[in-house]
């Protein structure tokens, strides 16, 4: 299997590095604005022991199956080491196209996450300058519609447009990656994801202290950990696995690649344990933040999409400082997701193509660029490729195959080998799953998807 040329071929600097990248890419948007909304939406904690479920059942075992495949391929790109898995297990290469749809589904999403960013970067800065001070709740609501329907700033004026931040996003995302493992994504991620765990918890503290009072910090446990078990339907079923792949970062042949640079001294099965917890930790945590806030001002805490940019600046319109610190919180959160999110395509064009990181990079990210033009202007292509394409679809496409692969068709010597050493017994208990369990709630999450989306069933 041709792969990338000796100067570019690269491993993981450190045990610490590869975590923070990975927790990195799994801790981003997801954890706070998909979340909080996905939490609001579908019945708080009777969500959240379903998501807790898929975590356990489903993402560890695909996250285990990812890193397997990404370490014990002999190429540097997701594509690569699955068609590379394939051929050494004698089985089809078409069995590589769980690489290739995580592969576009990472593609497509980096491309509308830099427009969610660049919304991310409109408000903080909206926030620095004290922006919603003195505004009535109606008119903060609105200033997103408004946003999201003048993207150029044509009315509100190159202030408040989201385009500058979509072109300064997407080309910090490039330049990080351009930079390569070790310079770029590694650096991004142990320098912002400490800062990101102090801010959270220390924004986490602030709400759940100044909630007490007013009881919204009570309000907030209740509706968080106190689970109705009679709001469980399919609808939230479907959407607890759908939030668990799309947080942890499974079926985008992110942690395929990052595999790839993966040192045998680290445990595979503990990796996918720890990365796994800190993501639903993190994720609690940014819950804990926001939903006491929520029940202080006595806001609609099934805001949906909405909850993170209409209801948070409702509520912190008169504290621009602690709203501000939230969408830096945020932004940190972006910047870490969406280089790993880039990576698979920009390692393959590499490959592919024979160039230079840094070449591969600004191509790819140039596409990226270009094909988030669309969902910046008009909203229905975003949802599209959203909740229509790369979330129903793809993902979870790339996901049943990846674990449909690993537990019968990948080499036995192959895996005996990614799993031994130090937790071989976890790897060997987390392959139960991956044979017998996550392919059903795969399949199942991908056929209810495609039954939801487009049938309305």
């Amino acid at each position: 299997m041709a792969g990338l040329p000796s100067s570019e071929t690269v491993q993981w600097s450190s045990k610490f590095a590869f975590t923070m990248a990975a927790v990195g890419s799994s801790v981003g948007l997801g954890n706070l604005w998909r979340f909080s909304a996905e939490l609001g939406t579908n019945g708080g904690a009777a969500f959240l022991v379903v998501y807790i479920a898929c975590i356990i059942f489903v993402g560890i075992p695909v996250l285990m199956s990812e890193f397997m495949i990404g370490r014990a391929g002999l190429a540097s790109s997701a594509v690569g080491s699955q068609t590379d898995l394939a051929i050494r297990s004698n089985v089809s290469k078409g069995w590589s196209g769980g690489a290739w749809f995580g592969m576009i589904a990472s593609f497509l999403i980096v491309s509308f996450y830099c427009v969610v960013a660049a919304w991310v970067l409109n408000y903080l800065v909206r926030f620095l300058g004290n922006g919603f001070q003195g505004l009535s709740a109606e008119s903060i609501a609105q200033q997103f519609p408004d946003m999201l329907a003048d993207p150029l700033g044509k009315e509100s004026g190159v202030v408040k447009a989201v385009w500058p931040y979509f072109f300064i996003f997407a080309g910090i995302t490039t330049w990080l990656v351009a930079r390569g493992v070790n310079k770029g994504i590694e650096t991004a991620a142990k320098l912002l994801m400490p800062l990101f765990f102090i801010l959270l918890i220390g924004l986490a503290a602030y709400s759940l202290i100044t909630g007490m009072q007013s009881g919204g910090t009570a309000q907030a446990f209740s509706f968080m950990f106190t689970p109705d078990f009679s709001k469980i339907t399919p609808a939230v079923a479907t959407s607890a696995l759908g939030q668990a792949c799309f947080s942890i970062g499974i079926g985008n042949a992110i942690m395929i690649t990052y595999g790839s640079y993966l040192p045998r001294s680290v445990s595979i099965p503990k990796a996918a344990v720890t990365i796994s917890l800190v993501d639903t930790l993190v994720a609690i945590t940014a819950g804990l933040a926001i939903f006491p806030i929520v029940f202080t001002h006595g806001l609609n805490s099934a805001g949906g999409a909405g909850l993170f940019f209409q209801t948070l600046p409702t509520a912190l319109a008169d504290f621009w400082y602690i709203g501000a610190a939230f969408f830096f919180l945020a932004f940190f959160a972006a910047i870490t997701s969406s280089v790993s999110l880039l990576e698979p395509s920009v390692a393959y064009v590499a490959e592919k193509f024979k160039l230079t990181k840094a070449k591969a990079a600004w191509l790819t990210g140039g596409a990226i660029t270009f094909v988030g033009l669309f969902s910046l202007m008009s909203p229905a292509f975003f949802d599209f490729i959203d909740t229509g394409l790369a979330g129903p679809i793809l993902a979870p496409l790339s996901a049943l195959l990846i674990v449909l692969f690993t537990g019968w068709r990948l080499s036995k010597t192959i895996i005996a080998q990614e799993i031994a050493g130090e937790g071989e017994a976890l790897g060997r208990f987390i392959l139960f799953f991956v044979k017998y369990v996550a392919p059903l709630f795969m399949g199942f999450v991908l056929v209810r998807g495609i039954l939801q989306r487009y049938f309305g069933i």
